[in-house]
């Protein structure tokens, strides 16, 4: 019974800690504070997003790729996705344009939660695979999830709320992000735990990564640097970089 419900209870825990980022809309800011916080929010989240796909996804998934495929072959593939990752940004930003979403910081918050669904869904995968393998591999890669999942929640939950006032809107977005990665972890015992490999998960968070990246760069740095709060702008690109490091010193 452990067996299952500890590779379980990993995966959840490491996809609701994506709510644990959402709490920063619960502090109260100064009206004249707001473009700051904002700038910031989304540059720390850039940095975490950009820096999880160049500095892990895409080397580890890369090289399982390599490993089977040969260079040439994993570089098309990465091409590809990428390729892919952009076609589908822009489509759901033209789909929400033309449901009339005007609101650029709600439509980036929404836009967000569905490539972070998409992120967690393989996470949740590849953390109760790794769990049900050998727990101790299954909690380092839970508690490296769960550092980058919180600033993955402000990334939904900021825009959301400071686009729409709604706190409940806020979190429900950021909820419903978080359940993708423990909704992973139970189709991998039901259906996937016998089927899956690694390299059918590798092949996926190169997809990924090219969303988070995509994202990032196409309407998250635009958004930020509309404010024209360069101070922020860095201390959040540092702030960022700062937590991808320690992950890095600290082997997670």
């Amino acid at each position: 019974m452990n067996k299952i419900f500890i590779p379980l209870l990993i995966s959840t825990v490491a996809g609701f800690s994506t709510m644990l980022g959402s709490l920063v809309i619960l502090f109260k800011f100064k009206h004249n504070q707001y473009n700051k916080f904002i700038t910031f929010s989304l540059s720390f989240s850039i940095a975490i997003m950009i820096g999880i796909s160049i500095v892990d996804l895409i080397p580890e998934s890369l090289f399982k790729c390599i490993y089977t495929y040969g260079f040439m072959k994993s570089l098309i593939i990465m091409v590809i996705a990428f390729l892919i990752s952009y076609i589908i940004i822009s489509y759901l930003n033209n789909l929400m344009n033309k449901k009339e979403i005007k609101e650029d910081l709600y439509k980036l918050g929404i836009l967000n939660m569905l490539v972070l669904i998409l992120h967690n869904l393989p996470e949740g995968i590849a953390t109760f695979l790794s769990s049900y393998k050998d727990i101790s591999l299954g909690l380092q890669l839970g508690l490296a999830i769960t550092l980058h999942n919180i600033p993955e929640g402000i990334a939904i939950a900021v825009p959301i709320y400071y686009a729409e006032g709604s706190k409940l809107k806020a979190f429900k977005a950021t909820f419903i992000s978080s359940i993708a990665e423990p909704l992973g972890a139970l189709l991998a015992f039901l259906f996937l735990k016998n089927y899956v490999t690694d390299l059918m998960i590798s092949i996926v968070l190169l997809f990924v990564a090219g969303l988070m990246i995509t994202l990032s760069i196409q309407e998250m740095l635009p958004k930020a640097l509309e404010y024209k709060e360069k101070k922020w702008l860095i201390i959040g690109f540092s702030m960022g970089l700062i937590l991808l490091i320690l992950n890095i010193i600290l082997g997670l």
